[in-house]
C-alpha cells in the first residue's frame, strides 16, 4: 500500500487505544444521562433503504447521503438516526405503550464539507420521545442535554441552549410574506439555518435568487433576515399573528425550565430553525457560549414525520448529540479526562519453566473479575516494571524458580512497595490489595 493509502478515508478516524478509553468515558455518560431520564436504547441498522432520507430529510441532507444500488435495492448509509427510530416506531405502533422514551448511540455518514468539529463518519447520541404532545417532553430534553453537560465537567457558563419555535416563524411568514406561496417555508429554513455560517446578506441573497425555490423580492428578505434577530421571546410572541398558539407554546416550555432551574442556561434566538425538514414546532441547539465551535447538539419537535413517511401522525420530539463537537469544546476547556489502561495486574515468569505457573496465577486472577496482563516473552524485569506503574497497574505477580518450587507466587503492591506470598493452590487476593 502507498503512504497516503494508510490513512483512512478523508473524514472518519481511527480509534488508537486512548482514542477509544474517551470514546467509551463519552459514551459512558451518554447512556448514564439517557438511563437517569429513564430512556431504553435501540438500535437500528446501520444501512436503510435510501428513500427513508429521501422522503423529509431536507435537500442539504439528501445531496449528502452515501447510497448505492445493489440486486436493485437503493440502499444509504443512516444520515443520521431519527427517521430510522420513526420507521421503528411505525412498524410496531399498535403494540407501544405511548408516551415512549428510547436512545441511541450510532454511528453516522454525510458526505459534507468538513471543518472543525465536523466529519464525514460520527457517532450520535439520540433521545426521541414518542407519543407527547405538549411541550413537557423538550423541556425534558434540554434537561437531559444540559445534565449530560455537566456529568462531563463543563461549568455551568461554557454550554448555552437556544430556543425557538419554527411555528411561530411559519404562521408569521405564512400570515405575510408566504401567504401566497406556504410550500416556499421548508427550503426557506434549509437556507436561514446557514445564516450563522454564511452571515445575513448571503442569506438575502438565496432568498432572492430566482433560480431558487424561494425567490423573494428584496424588501422581503430583508425583513425575513430582520426577524431571524429577534432576542426577546415577548417582542417575537408579540410580533405573532392572531390566531397563533407558537408563542403561548413557547412560554410554557419557558416556565417548566424555571421548574428544572435550567431557565438561565436557555436563551431565545429567532434565527434557530434547524435545517431539516421534517421539524414543526419548538426547535433548539446547544453551542459553546464563546462562540468558536459549530453547534454541539441540535433537536425539537417532529409531529409529522411518521405520517410523512407513509403512517399515522404521532406527536414526537427528541435531539442529536454528536460526539466530534463535544470532544474538541472539552479539549479546549482542559476538561479532557486522564484516562489510564484499566490493568489491575501485571504476570510475569522469570523463564519458560515458571510459564505454567504464571498462566495458573492469571487464570485465578481473571476469575475474580480483575483485568490481567500476562508478560508473554521474558523482557527484564526492570521493563516489566515500569510498564506496569506507567499503566496504572495496582500489583505486580512474580514467578521465580525460588516462588514456584515452593508453589508461591510473589506479589508486589506497586503503590506502597508491600510484597505478599500467595499460595498457588489455595489461591486469595490478600486483603487491602487495591
Amino acid at each position: 500500500m502507498s503512504k497516503q493509502n494508510l490513512k483512512p478515508p478523508r473524514g472518519t478516524r481511527d480509534l488508537y487505544p486512548e482514542d477509544h478509553r474517551f470514546r467509551e468515558w463519552l459514551f459512558g455518560h451518554f447512556r448514564d444521562t439517557a438511563h437517569k431520564f429513564a430512556f431504553e436504547e435501540v438500535d437500528a441498522p446501520i444501512v436503510e433503504h435510501a428513500e427513508l432520507f429521501m422522503r423529509k430529510a431536507g435537500e442539504e441532507i439528501v445531496d449528502q447521503l452515501y447510497h448505492f444500488e445493489i440486486h436493485d435495492r437503493h440502499l444509504a448509509l443512516r444520515p443520521e438516526m431519527t427517521p430510522s427510530i420513526a420507521r421503528m416506531v411505525m412498524a410496531r405502533a399498535g403494540g407501544l405503550r405511548f408516551p415512549i422514551r428510547w436512545f441511541t448511540v450510532s454511528q453516522n455518514w454525510r458526505y459534507e464539507r468538513m471543518s472543525r468539529g465536523r466529519k464525514r463518519e460520527h457517532f450520535q447520541w439520540n433521545m426521541d420521545i414518542y407519543g407527547e404532545p405538549t411541550v413537557a417532553a423538550e423541556a425534558e430534553l434540554i434537561a437531559a442535554i444540559l445534565t449530560m453537560i455537566d456529568a462531563v465537567g463543563l461549568a455551568r457558563g461554557d454550554v448555552k441552549v437556544r430556543l425557538n419555535s419554527r411555528s411561530l416563524l411559519e404562521d408569521s411568514l405564512r400570515a405575510g410574506i408566504l401567504k401566497q406561496r406556504p410550500e416556499a417555508f421548508e427550503p426557506l429554513c434549509v437556507v436561514i439555518d446557514k445564516i450563522e455560517k454564511i452571515g445575513p446578506d448571503k442569506v438575502v441573497d438565496m432568498l432572492v435568487d430566482p433560480t431558487g425555490e424561494i425567490r423573494l423580492e428584496a424588501t422581503e428578505a430583508r425583513d425575513v433576515v430582520q426577524m431571524l434577530s429577534l432576542s426577546s421571546l415577548d417582542d417575537a410572541v408579540n410580533a405573532a399573528p392572531k390566531g397563533s398558539d407558537a408563542g403561548a407554546e413557547l412560554q410554557r416550555l419557558w416556565r417548566l425550565l424555571e421548574a428544572y432551574g435550567i431557565e438561565d442556561r436557555v436563551v431565545f434566538d429567532a434565527s434557530v430553525v434547524r435545517g431539516l425538514a421534517y421539524y414543526t414546532g419548538v426547535v433548539f441547539e446547544a453551542f459553546d457560549t464563546r462562540g468558536d465551535l459549530r453547534s454541539i447538539c441540535g433537536g425539537g419537535r417532529y409531529d409529522r414525520l411518521t405520517e410523512t413517511l407513509g403512517g399515522q401522525s404521532i406527536p414526537a420530539a427528541g435531539f442529536g448529540f454528536g460526539d466530534v463537537v463535544i470532544g474538541e469544546l472539552l479539549s479546549d476547556m482542559n476538561c479532557l479526562p486522564d484516562l489510564k489502561r484499566r490493568l489491575d495486574d501485571v504476570v510475569y515468569a522469570f523463564s519458560e519453566d515458571e510459564r505454567g505457573s504464571a498462566i495458573e496465577v492469571a487464570n485465578h486472577l481473571r476469575g475474580l473479575g480483575r483485568s490481567v496482563e500476562l508478560i508473554l516473552g521474558t523482557p527484564k524485569l526492570k521493563r516489566v516494571i515500569a510498564d506496569a506503574d506507567r499503566d496504572g497497574a495496582s500489583s505486580l505477580w512474580l514467578l521465580g524458580p525460588h516462588e514456584v518450587s515452593r508453589g508461591v507466587a510473589k506479589q508486589r503492591v506497586l503503590e506502597s512497595g508491600v510484597e505478599n506470598e500467595v499460595e498457588i493452590a489455595n489461591f486469595a487476593v490478600p486483603n487491602g490489595t487495591p
